[in-house]
């Protein structure tokens, strides 16, 4: 059997659970040589293993135990959330099809019948590991897209029940003289732009736990509140726009066109869900969103205006702002409207990432 037939990439261990110490030994020294190997000699040892090191990531398990079988052992694994993730692969002397039906049933993602041959043990933690190597690239691939308690309702559940939020801060944010720059610059240099500023509003985003929804050619949308974090979510919203703006005002100054944004932030109810029925796409939809948009399309170059609810929704000692007097928002009627200055206390706990 040659080295390349087994996976160094494998980070994690390898539990083995079999009660004959011959067995133990057998399996230790086969796979010892190229994966991390945890052994243990009934079910219950195991579990107790399991929920101690978060290194083991794959399970070789025995059926016939004395106390707890392996089929048991199996569906505590799965029903513990903090293990549930683990393979588990069967490695047994029962070859009937109604003992392998039943190790799948329990949460098995293999069976394999004892005698065995080495190369198709290694053949099926090979092919274990790289099913969990490419979920785990989706779902990091989620979670870059998607608020984090959107993602585990996916993953649990299959599904994401839209959601009525009642109390969340919306922010729009567009770039002033995109059209300009559009007929100025080579499409490599413009989507290179784009992706250095918002790329830093992202990164600027994740450190408040601000979620971005969608971005929309020289428009970003970002919302606070809504993944499960609704404390102090105006604050962070604000904290994170003020950053976009100076984040805006570096590349001017040091890239290839003088940027400069709007952004506007308001608060108020929404519903979020998933959108789509081919081409999926996590939105956030009600009046409060428009509202937040035409605050933004009616406030200064290189500022957050912010609406008279979201002032509202700060800590009134909080902020530092100006009014810009009476607007008269298309399709929302007059209102107030204030140019937010800056955040005079940032909470502990908004420090976020």
């Amino acid at each position: 059997m040659t080295h390349e037939m087994f996976d160094s990439a494998f980070e994690g261990k390898i539990l083995v659970v079999d009660d004959s110490v011959e067995n133990l030994k057998l399996l230790s020294g086969l796979l010892g040589s190229h994966y991390r190997v945890k052994v243990a000699k009934d079910g219950e040892t195991a579990l107790k293993l399991i929920a101690a090191d978060s290194d083991i990531q794959l399970v070789l398990l025995d059926v016939e135990m004395p106390g707890m079988n392996g089929f048991e052992v199996c569906r505590q694994i799965k029903a513990n959330p903090q293990s549930e993730h683990i393979p588990v692969i069967f490695l047994t002397g029962r070859g009937d099809d109604a003992s392998e039906m039943e190790g799948l049933g329990a949460g098995g993602v293999d069976y394999i019948t004892k005698p065995f041959k080495p190369e198709i043990v290694h053949a099926r933690i090979r092919s274990q590991w790289s099913l969990q190597e490419a979920k785990a690239k989706a779902d990091e691939l989620l979670r870059v897209v998607l608020p984090e308690n959107v993602v585990q309702s996916l993953l649990k559940h299959g599904r994401y029940e839209p959601v009525h939020h009642e109390d969340a801060s919306i922010l729009f944010c567009d770039l002033v003289g995109f059209t300009k720059a559009t007929t100025t610059m080579s499409p490599r240099v413009l989507v290179d732009e784009l992706s250095a500023l918002f790329g830093a509003f992202d990164a600027i985003a994740q450190r408040w736990g601000v979620t971005r929804i969608k971005t929309m050619g020289d428009g970003y949308m970002a919302v606070c509140g809504i993944d499960g974090r609704t404390e102090a979510h105006a604050s962070r919203l604000a904290a994170a726009a003020l950053e976009m703006v100076e984040a805006v005002r570096l590349r001017a100054e040091e890239g290839a066109y003088p940027w400069a944004c709007r952004i506007g932030l308001h608060a108020g109810s929404l519903m979020s869900g998933i959108v789509g029925t081919t081409r999926f796409q996590f939105d956030v939809m009600g009046d409060s969103v428009n509202v937040a948009a035409r605050v933004e399309s009616n406030g200064e170059p290189m500022s957050v205006t912010v609406s008279e609810e979201f002032l509202a929704a700060l800590d009134p000692n909080q902020a530092d702002a100006t009014s810009l007097g009476i607007h008269e928002l298309k399709g929302k009627g007059a209102r107030e409207l204030w140019r937010l200055n800056a955040l005079k206390t940032v909470p502990t706990e908004l420090n976020v990432g």
